[in-house]
């Protein structure tokens, strides 16, 4: 398709000055309480009368232009000589992720590149209020395995991939975008960017992974700051193209076709580049040994965070990326990656334990019980009576069975039996027993001792004497008492 109507008019676009961004967002005035029909919705009159201070009829067709660093949304419209000028900027809500484009489903990425609408991406029925569809995967996307699914414009300032706006935003781009419907125009293009491409921008991005894909972008949107009209996009070879003129076929994934760009867009577009390298080339020198610290939606949220004090949880808006972020040092911008890369490793760590651990115990219910200790118990020491430790009377000890202070008897452990004893007559070796269960043990001394009185304590002491001796531990004897069948004989 030949371009002829935008090259005629790209030498006199070339000397005129740049449509001048209105740095004020404007103010909506729709009141949602009044809307009866969302599809059905009129224009305010304010914003009616501006359109025809600017030549413009109410259906005229309109371009949407997004910044994500910035956070804006723009509504170009084409007044009467076709060409487009900026009629709205609205403060974008909330956006998700980084900068760069999205890539496949769940990266909580909001697309980046150029995008056709065409009006049965417009849904009236949203749970999000009012959406517009962007398109996403277009043709570039699939030809580069991007994938992803209801990839919005919508209201109620909450994003996972999508561009987010109030309700009230989204009430008047929504009724913009069906009017321009109305008056015929077949496509509405949208451009979502991430930044304005000027010299000083794309100088402090260029150490970004994303340099190389947005490189690719810009040529559209040099083009149409040149042209203020919609640059005409194709995709080729994976990659777009803008404006260019060719008797063959464009195929996404196949080789570009011979095409040519038109010479008066040429001179125009040599007139703009020769501006644009000169102020690279200063920006570049400013900004030497310097680096952009790109921030996290959290920390974009995080510089917002009392906008949503008193609103439903579900309002979830985002700072500007300008904002959040900062130029910063190379040296302390690699030190403070690394430490993030080492905290993100301490955390996988972490979540990889817990989850081992919620298998092994099916999520905590079949906790394992620790096994009893192998190593053999110590072995429990008698008891020794402390020094000043009240005694009992031999009645007292007897006939005691309970109390605090009661004694606990160990029985005594047998002492080893040799073969001499075990050689002795029966007779003797039962005196013998019956002298050891009887008898009160006496500390071992080299005193004499006193002889029995009777034969039988005489007979049972020889044979205690004779019996050899078994190693005893050494214990405090009581004093020596004399038996209870003494107390009253000599």
């Amino acid at each position: 398709m030949r371009l002829t109507h935008l090259v005629a008019t790209a030498a006199i676009a070339a000397l005129l000055s740049s449509c001048t961004a209105n740095e004020a967002m404007d103010t909506v005035d729709v009141d949602l309480k009044k809307v009866s029909s969302k599809v059905n919705y009129q224009l305010s009159g304010k914003i009616v009368q501006k359109m025809q201070a600017m030549s413009m009829a109410k259906d005229s067709p309109i371009m949407l232009r997004i910044f994500k660093e910035e956070g804006v949304l723009e509504v170009w419209k084409a007044n009467a000589s076709n060409r487009y000028e900026m009629l709205r900027q609205y403060k974008i809500c909330a956006w998700s992720g980084k900068l760069g484009p999205k890539v496949k489903e769940g990266d909580r990425q909001a697309p980046e590149g150029f995008y056709p609408i065409s009006p049965g991406q417009m849904n009236p029925n949203s749970s999000y209020y009012l959406a517009i569809n962007t398109g996403f995967p277009n043709r570039f996307d699939q030809a580069n395995g991007r994938f992803g699914t209801n990839l919005m414009i919508h209201g109620a300032c909450s994003s996972s991939g999508c561009y987010s706006m109030t309700d009230e935003q989204m009430q008047e781009i929504f009724a913009l975008s069906r009017d321009a419907y109305k008056g015929g125009q077949q496509a509405i293009q949208l451009q979502a960017l991430p930044f304005r491409m000027t010299a000083e921008n794309m100088a402090r991005h260029k150490n970004s992974p994303n340099i190389d894909f947005w490189n690719m972008l810009k040529p559209g949107y040099d083009q149409f700051e040149i042209t203020k009209r919609p640059p005409e996009v194709n995709i080729c070879e994976k990659k777009y193209v803008f404006n260019q003129q060719t008797d063959g076929k464009f195929s996404p994934t196949g080789q570009c076709p011979a095409m040519s760009t038109p010479a008066t867009m040429q001179g125009a577009l040599a007139s703009y580049n020769k501006k644009y390298n000169d102020d690279y080339a200063k920006a570049t020198k400013k900004l030497d040994g310097m680096v952009w610290y790109e921030p996290s939606e959290a920390e974009r949220k995080a510089i917002v965070a009392k906008q949503r004090v008193g609103k439903e949880l579900a309002y979830a808006p985002t700072g500007t990326s300008l904002d959040a972020g900062k130029l910063m040092k190379v040296a302390d911008l690699e030190k403070q990656e690394a430490r993030r890369a080492e905290l993100e490793e301490v955390k996988k760590a972490i979540e990889i334990q817990k989850a081992e651990l919620d298998k092994s115990t099916k999520n905590g219910k079949n906790v394992p019980v620790p096994s009893e200790n192998p190593l053999p118990k110590p072995v429990q020491q008698a008891a020794v009576e402390q020094p000043g430790a009240a005694r009992k009377g031999f009645w007292g000890s007897l006939f005691s069975k309970s109390g605090a202070d009661a004694q606990q008897l160990e029985p005594a452990a047998a002492a080893p039996i040799d073969a001499a004893q075990e050689q002795r007559p029966a007779g003797q070796k039962q005196a013998v027993q019956q002298a050891a269960a009887t008898a009160t043990p006496q500390p071992v001394t080299t005193a004499t001792v006193k002889k029995p009185a009777d034969a039988a304590a005489a007979q049972t002491a020889a044979a205690t004497e004779a019996a050899p001796v078994a190693e005893q531990a050494v214990v405090e004897q009581q004093p020596k008492k004399r038996p209870f069948w003494k107390l009253w004989g000599n």
